[in-house]
C-alpha cells in the first residue's frame, strides 16, 4: 500500500484504519503446497490467530461487545467510518485498491445484515463473535478453515491491504507499461510488457494439448484400431454412425477391456451398470481417452462419462424420486405442454428425443433420461404434433431450441419432419439445434445431414443455428473439425456451450478451449457455472473462480476468442449473467466456508419476481483439490476478491 498520512479518529490524522500493521498474509496465501501448512491445515485453530491479526480493530470490537447486537452495531459503525475515509481527499489508497475496499465493505455489510441471517438461517457474525469471545460453539456452528480464510481476506480487504497489487513499482511488471513516457518510448515499454504477459499466458496454453496435435492424432489412431479389433469392426464401420450406436459401451466389462481405470472408477462403473443407471460411451469418444489411467490429459473426457462414486451413491439413493430431487431447473414447472419448456418471452424449448448417443454424468436432465439410446425415447407422432401445434397458439415465440436428449441422433427423416413443422410457422425466425454429436460422434455429420439443415436456413427469413458442447481442447479433433465445416459450408453458424467444472477450471484451460474452438469454426457462446445439484458436487467450482477466469485469463485474448457469456442457471427462472454485478450479490459465509449468493432473475427492473439463494462450494476446498492435482495455488491467490 502506498505510504501516506496516518489519521485516526482525530481529524488531523486521517486513515489509520488503512495503515494498520499486521503480519502479512501474502506468504501464507502464495506458498507452495509443500510449505503452506497453515493454509492447508484442516484444524481451524491454526488460522484463528491470523484472522485476528488481519484486522485488530474488528477483533477488539468483537471482544468488547456484550452481545451479538452490540457486536453488529459496533461493526456497522466501524465499516461506515472506513467507507467515509475512502472518499477523503488525502486517502492514500490507489483508486483500484479503493474500489476493492468498496466491494469488501459492501459484502461485509451484506453478511452481517439481520435480513440475510434470517434468509439463510446462518449468522457468520455470531460465529465470529463467539470465536473472539472464546465461547464453545455448537457442532453446526464450528467454523472451518474455509470460513476463516474468507474473513481473513475480507478483514484485510476493508482496510486496503488485499495484496492484489505489488507493493513497489519495481515489482509491478504490468504497471510499468503505464509510465510517464510518451510517444515511441512509451509504446516500446508497453509492447515489452504486453509481450511478457502474453508469453506467460501462451506458456500455460501449452499445458493443455488439443486433439489436433499430431502426436495425439497418432495415439488415437492406435486407440481406434484397438477398439475395432475388440468389436470385430473395420475402418469403414468406424465411419458409420449406425455402427457407433450399435456398439455404445454401456457395461463395465467392455470398458475394463479397452482402457485402464482407477479403483474408484472401476467400482463406480460396476455399481452404475448393476443398478441400470444411464451410462454409455460411443466407441469414437472412448478413442479420445488415453489408455492409461493417469488422467494427465484426458481427465476432462473421462469425467464426462465415468461417474464418480459420490454421484453413483446420490443417484441410487434418490432413484425412486429423482424427478423431484434432480430436476434442479424446475423444468416440470415451466412445461406448459409435453415436450415444451418455456422460461423466456421469445424462445421455447422443444424436446422430441429423450436420450443421447452418450450420457454426460452431470446432465441437466438426468432426472428424465432412462438409458442411453432408450428405444422409448422418441416422442410419439401424436405427442409431437400437439407440441408443434402449441407454437401456433403462441406467435410471441420467435425462436425454438430443439434439444432433448440429442435430436441429431434421430434419423434424417425424423429431423426433417420437425424442421418442416417449425418452418411452416411464419413467426418462428430461428431454429436452434442443441447437439453433442460433433463431439461424441462426428461421423453423424454427413453431407446429407448438413444439406438437410441447409434447406431450412433461409437468410433474411429464417436462421438455422447449431449449438454444441465441447468441454475441453482434448475433445477437438480433425473429425470434429470436418463435421463443423460441413455445417458451416451451408451458411449455418455453430456455437458452443461449455460447462465450467473441476476438470476444465485450471488457469488458462478454458482459454485454450476458446482458441481451439475458433480455429475449427465454432463460436464460444455460453460458459455455464456448474449447477448446484447435490449429486454432482465433485464437478462444482466456486463462482469466484469463473469470475476470475473471465477477468484474468479470457481478457488477455482478442475479443473474438471470448464471445461467450458466463452464466448461472437460476432454477425455474433462467440465466443470470455472472459478469453483471447488479444481478447477484454475496450475502453470507456459512461456517463450512461456503458462500451464499442471492441471484436476481432476468425480470429484475421489469417485474417483482422472487430471488434465489444459492450455497456455493468452498473456495478453500476447491484450492485444496487443485493442489492435490498438482496446481500451484499461488496462481489463484486473487480468487478471494471476486464476489
Amino acid at each position: 500500500m502506498p505510504n501516506g498520512s496516518r489519521p485516526s479518529e482525530d481529524v488531523s490524522k486521517k486513515n489509520t484504519h488503512f495503515e494498520q500493521e499486521a503480519p502479512s498474509m501474502d506468504d501464507a496465501l502464495t506458498s507452495s503446497a509443500s510449505s503452506c501448512s497453515v493454509v492447508f491445515s484442516h484444524d481451524p485453530s491454526a488460522l484463528a490467530d491470523r484472522l485476528w491479526q488481519s484486522n485488530r480493530n474488528i477483533y477488539q470490537l468483537l471482544i468488547k461487545a456484550q452481545d451479538l447486537e452490540g457486536a453488529r452495531e459496533a461493526l456497522y459503525t466501524y465499516l461506515d467510518r472506513l467507507s467515509r475515509e475512502t472518499q477523503e481527499l488525502d486517502c492514500a489508497l490507489h483508486p483500484l485498491e479503493r474500489a476493492n475496499v468498496d466491494e469488501c465493505l459492501r459484502t461485509l455489510r451484506n453478511i452481517i445484515g439481520p435480513v440475510h441471517e434470517a434468509r439463510t438461517g446462518v449468522s457468520a457474525l455470531e460465529c465470529l463473535w463467539k470465536l473472539a469471545q472464546g465461547e464453545e460453539q455448537e457442532e453446526e456452528e464450528k467454523v472451518s478453515s474455509g470460513f476463516l480464510m474468507e474473513f481473513i481476506h475480507l478483514f484485510r480487504g476493508v482496510t486496503g491491504r488485499s495484496g492484489l497489487y505489488p507493493d513497489s513499482e519495481d515489482d509491478d511488471v504490468v504497471g510499468k507499461a503505464h509510465s510517464p513516457l510518451r510517444g515511441r518510448r512509451a509504446a516500446s515499454a508497453r509492447t515489452k510488457t504486453l509481450d511478457h504477459m502474453m508469453a506467460e499466458a501462451t506458456g500455460r496454453l501449452a499445458d493443455y494439448p488439443s486433439g489436433l496435435d499430431e502426436r495425439i492424432i497418432r495415439r488415437r489412431h492406435d486407440n481406434r484400431d484397438r477398439i475395432l479389433r475388440y468389436f470385430g469392426g473395420t475402418p469403414d464401420d468406424w465411419e458409420d454412425p449406425a455402427w457407433q450406436i450399435r456398439n455404445i459401451i454401456s457395461d463395465a466389462a467392455a470398458l475394463l477391456n479397452l482402457i485402464e481405470l482407477g479403483e474408484e472408477e472401476k467400482e463406480a462403473v460396476r455399481r452404475a451398470a448393476r443398478s441400470n443407471m444411464p451410462f454409455g460411451i460411443t466407441p469414437y469418444y472412448l478413442s479420445l481417452m488415453d489408455r492409461q489411467a493417469n488422467g494427465r490429459h484426458d481427465h476432462a473426457i473421462r469425467a464426462q462419462v465415468i461417474p464418480p462414486p459420490n454421484y453413483v451413491n446420490a443417484v441410487l439413493k434418490q432413484n425412486a424420486d429423482r424427478e423431484v430431487v434432480f430436476d434442479f431447473m424446475g423444468e416440470q414447472d415451466t412445461s406448459p405442454i409435453d415436450l415444451v419448456t418455456r422460461r423466456y418471452p421469445g424462445i421455447a424449448i422443444l424436446k422430441p428425443f429423450n436420450t443421447c448417443a452418450q450420457i454426460c454424468v452431470y446432465c441437466q436432465r438426468n432426472w428424465e433420461i432412462d438409458d442411453v439410446m432408450d428405444p422409448r425415447a422418441k416422442a410419439s407422432l401424436e405427442k409431437l404434433d400437439r407440441a408443434l401445434a402449441w407454437f401456433d397458439d403462441h406467435p410471441e415465440v420467435g425462436e425454438v431450441l430443439v434439444t432433448g436428449g440429442d435430436p441429431c441422433v434421430m434419423k434424417n427423416s425424423s429431423l426433417r419432419y420437425i424442421l418442416n413443422g417449425l418452418s411452416e410457422k411464419e413467426h418462428i425466425r430461428r431454429i436452434r439445434l442443441g447437439t453433442r454429436t460433433p463431439v461424441v460422434m462426428p461421423m453423424r455429420w454427413t453431407e446429407d445431414l448438413a444439406q438437410l439443415l441447409g434447406e431450412f436456413h433461409v437468410p433474411g427469413k429464417r436462421e438455422i443455428a447449431l449449438v454444441t458442447h465441447f468441454m475441453h481442447s482434448y475433445e477437438i479433433t480433425p473429425e470434429a473439425m470436418q463435421a463443423v465445416q460441413r455445417v458451416k459450408r451451408q451458411g449455418i453458424g455453430v456455437y458452443n456451450q461449455q460447462v465450467f467444472t473441476m476438470d476444465n477450471s485450471r488457469r488458462f484451460e478454458t482459454a485454450r478451449l476458446r482458441r481451439d474452438l475458433r480455429a475449427i469454426g465454432v463460436d464460444p457462446y455460453y460458459t455455464f457455472n456448474m449447477k448446484g445439484k447435490e449429486e454432482t458436487d465433485d464437478y462444482r467450482v466456486p463462482i469466484a473462480r469463473l469470475l476470475q477466469e473471465r477477468k484474468e485469463e479470457a481478457r488477455l485474448f482478442p475479443g473474438m476468442e471470448r464471445t461467450d457469456e458466463a452464466v448461472f442457471n437460476v432454477p425455474r427462472l433462467g440465466k443470470n449473467q455472472l459478469g453483471s454485478w447488479q444481478d447477484h450479490r454475496l450475502i453470507m459465509i456459512r461456517p463450512d466456508g461456503r458462500r451464499v449468493y442471492e441471484f436476481h432473475p432476468w425480470e429484475k427492473n421489469i417485474t417483482a419476481v422472487p430471488t434465489y439463494d444459492y450455497a456455493d462450494v468452498s473456495i478453500y476446498d476447491y484450492l485444496i483439490r487443485l493442489a492435490e492435482r498438482g496446481e500451484d495455488i499461488r496462481d489463484y491467490k486473487t480468487i478471494w476478491y471476486y464476489f
